[in-house]
């Protein structure tokens, strides 16, 4: 007789953002998943019977229940952040933060959306902060980090209240002429199939693992929804 498969319970930092959110549906209609926490400042407007909502400062260390896994995708920008210091502070610190957290909780595998041109040795600060923090989670004891390295995301940021980002704005529009004539790795990218990328690998995967933006495209199709 085969043992029942036990199910994992999982945390996703950054629950209300474009990724964060398509993360958490997917998540919940995972069968082999029984808790989902959301962290985030904001409330959620998803409901699931698996879900547990945790209000977080993330200026502070979190403390967190039990988890398996760790899903983090907080970002901001450094307009709406006001300034690089308070840019890394959360595309770094917090992230970092709830990574140390989640595996002091217990999780052995962290999924993280990165960027495309992440970089810890990069001049362009953004690349800079992003690849500071692939290197600190390398450093962490896991069985596995997935790095997702998305190009420019593509979603619908004012239905979930965010800013909506005018760089994202003309890219997406730039993208649409020219998008049979760039490789895959530099199309823009739908926010869901990072997410669908990111929760098929990380129960999956050993040591770390960088999904480029050209392999994620089209990820929500062929991991069904």
């Amino acid at each position: 007789m085969m043992a029942t498969a036990q199910l994992r319970s999982v945390a996703v930092a950054g629950a209300t953002g474009l990724v964060g959110r398509q993360l958490v549906q997917r998540l919940c209609a995972d069968p082999g998943v029984a808790r989902v926490y959301a962290l985030a400042r904001r409330a959620l407007e998803v409901a699931d019977p698996k879900l547990v909502a945790l209000p977080v400062d993330f200026s502070a260390s979190p403390k967190l229940p039990a988890v398996d896994e760790v899903y983090l995708a907080l970002g901001t920008t450094i307009k709406v952040a006001g300034s690089q210091a308070a840019f890394q502070a959360v595309d770094l610190d917090a992230n970092l933060a709830v990574a140390r957290a989640a595996r002091a909780a217990g999780a052995r595998r962290i999924g993280l959306v990165s960027a495309m041109g992440a970089n810890a040795d990069s001049r362009v600060f953004y690349n800079r902060v992003k690849g500071q923090l692939e290197q600190a989670l390398a450093q962490l004891d896991l069985d596995a980090l997935v790095i997702a390295r998305p190009s420019l995301l593509r979603g619908d940021r004012a239905a979930l209240g965010q800013a909506v980002r005018r760089g994202e704005i003309w890219g997406d529009r730039l993208d649409r002429v020219l998008r049979p004539l760039l490789p895959r790795a530099w199309r823009a990218i739908a926010a869901v199939d990072v997410a669908a990328a990111l929760a098929h690998e990380v129960p999956r995967a050993q040591g770390r693992r960088v999904l480029s933006s050209g392999a994620m495209q089209g990820a929500s199709q062929s991991r069904g929804g």
